[in-house]
């Protein structure tokens, strides 16, 4: 990925990895859209970052977000990269079927279905650039899932399928895909307490890493910092149990 000269759409880029990142490719010289459901937090975000640009989309509205793409191209005709960040993290009780659907069906839409869709939406434009890029953000938990999060982790895995299986198909084409597979970061994905929980990566050290593997290995597919390898390899490496146990506080 070039990592500078583009116009960016980062979805959930009103707080967490999404803002983090957001500022970090605008510092940069990158123009930069962010998107989510609250425009009274994405207009904080695009004040404290002069020149940033806001939109609102809703990650579960699936004719929406078909509207919201063809609104944003035509409003920056430059676009030619999104990074497919938004998303939801949360418990389920599997036990207290079928009441934990809602969660589940939500989660698949915001986190699954919606950059799916989103990717679809934008593909026709990045095709005609004479380069693009598409990046989802998949997670640690793609490959040693958390047991109290079946639907999130599921997710995850298979943003990680999806990003392999098109990242062949547009082999040959202007366009890269790239996936970025956090490890724990302290974001409040599950709640306040997670900015501040000592065992989180902070969110500064997370993103300083990720834009050094961006910048210095232009030709990676995959964005993994040094803290989550332990999870992405752990299946390769053959300890898959034993990093299980560790994720969700399980003895042997």
């Amino acid at each position: 990925m070039q990592i500078t000269g583009n116009t960016i759409l980062i979805t959930g880029g009103g707080s967490g990895i999404g803002r983090a990142l957001a500022q970090a490719f605008h510092a940069l010289g990158n123009k930069v859209i962010i998107s989510g459901r609250r425009a009274d937090v994405l207009k904080e975000v695009s004040a404290a970052n002069p020149g940033m640009a806001w939109a609102t989309m809703d990650a579960t509205d699936a004719e929406g977000i078909k509207a919201f793409a063809d609104r944003l191209i035509a409003d920056h005709p430059d676009l030619n990269a999104v990074i497919n960040n938004a998303g939801i993290m949360k418990n389920e009780d599997i036990k207290a079927a079928p009441t934990y659907l809602d969660i589940a069906e939500e989660t698949i839409a915001t986190n699954l279905l919606a950059p799916i869709r989103l990717t679809a939406a934008l593909l026709p434009h990045f095709l005609t650039k004479p380069k693009a890029t598409v990046l989802t953000v998949s997670s640690g938990l793609a490959f040693v899932p958390m047991v109290a999060t079946p639907t999130y982790s599921a997710t995850k895995s298979a943003i990680h399928a999806y990003s392999v299986a098109i990242r062949e198909q547009l082999k040959g084409t202007s366009v890269d895909v790239i996936e970025i597979i956090p490890p724990y970061v302290q974001t409040t994905l599950q709640g306040d307490h997670q900015a501040t929980d000592e065992r989180a990566m902070p969110l500064d050290v997370y993103i300083s890493e990720v834009m050094d593997i961006l910048t210095n290995q232009p030709q990676a597919t995959e964005v993994v910092v040094e803290r989550c390898k332990p999870l992405r390899f752990a299946a390769r490496n053959g300890n898959f149990d034993q990093v299980f146990g560790m994720v969700n506080g399980l003895h042997s």
